[in-house]
């Protein structure tokens, strides 16, 4: 079974310096159907103008991605990690027991980003930052994993049963990820589109998994960019 969230559906808001999109409830935004999908907790999509961010705050017991499509995004944290991140760059931070951190449009003009939250397979972890850059061609026309538990290969660690996964599809390419028995598994679309199957998806939506053998996802007339979540 495949079920849509077309980018229409979010909870959208124009704060002014930000505009954002909530794949799921977040902040104002809630909806008892749309809370996350299995250990998926936040799909958030920014645009934070130039000069603008979120200050110093606090989190915890999360898993946090960030995934810049254009422009660059400055992190800092109680860590003491000062680092920019671009188009290309995985980043992950582990709040765990608490960690402080702001981020900031480090860029000329917008910044435009997906935020992700994954919830821990344990809560208590000691807080932990890793980013790393990707080479542009690991990512073309094949699903490059991105995010994976301690122990299997992917770019950073993410402490859940989770493998992320990311590919850049030139129009008309297609690639395939199989699902082990009773995983599911989330589609995002963060640039072009895509058919899932027979679905056709659009940039900012995204698609669950349940049931189903495999993800096969392949590029319509533009080229595309898409995450892929398999989840225990």
């Amino acid at each position: 079974m495949i079920r849509h969230r077309p980018a229409a559906a979010r909870g959208t808001f124009d704060h002014g310096w930000l505009q954002t999109a909530h794949t799921f409830s977040f902040a104002n935004y809630r909806d008892p159907a749309h809370m996350g999908f299995r250990s998926l907790r936040v799909v958030n999509e920014d645009h934070i103008q130039q000069g603008q961010g979120f200050g110093m705050h606090p989190h915890r017991d999360m898993e946090i991605m960030t995934w810049v499509l254009s422009g660059a995004l400055a992190h800092e944290d109680s860590m003491g990690n000062g680092t920019t991140i671009r188009p290309g760059e995985v980043q992950i931070m582990s709040a765990g027991t608490g960690i402080l951190h702001s981020e900031h449009n480090a860029h000329s003009g917008p910044t435009h980003l997906l935020q992700i939250w994954l919830l821990p397979d344990r809560r208590g972890l000691p807080p932990r930052y890793a980013q790393r850059a990707l080479a542009p061609a690991e990512l073309q026309n094949r699903l490059l994993p991105i995010a994976a538990p301690p122990g299997q290969e992917a770019a950073v660690v993410v402490h859940q049963d989770a493998l992320v996964l990311a590919t850049e599809l030139d129009p008309g390419h297609a690639v395939e990820h199989r699902l082990k028995r009773g995983r599911g598994a989330w589609v995002q679309v963060a640039r072009g589109s895509v058919r899932l199957g027979d679905l056709a998806l659009q940039q900012g939506d995204g698609a669950a998994l349940e049931g189903e053998d495999a993800v096969r996802l392949r590029a319509g007339a533009e080229a595309a960019q898409v995450l892929v979540f398999d989840l225990g």
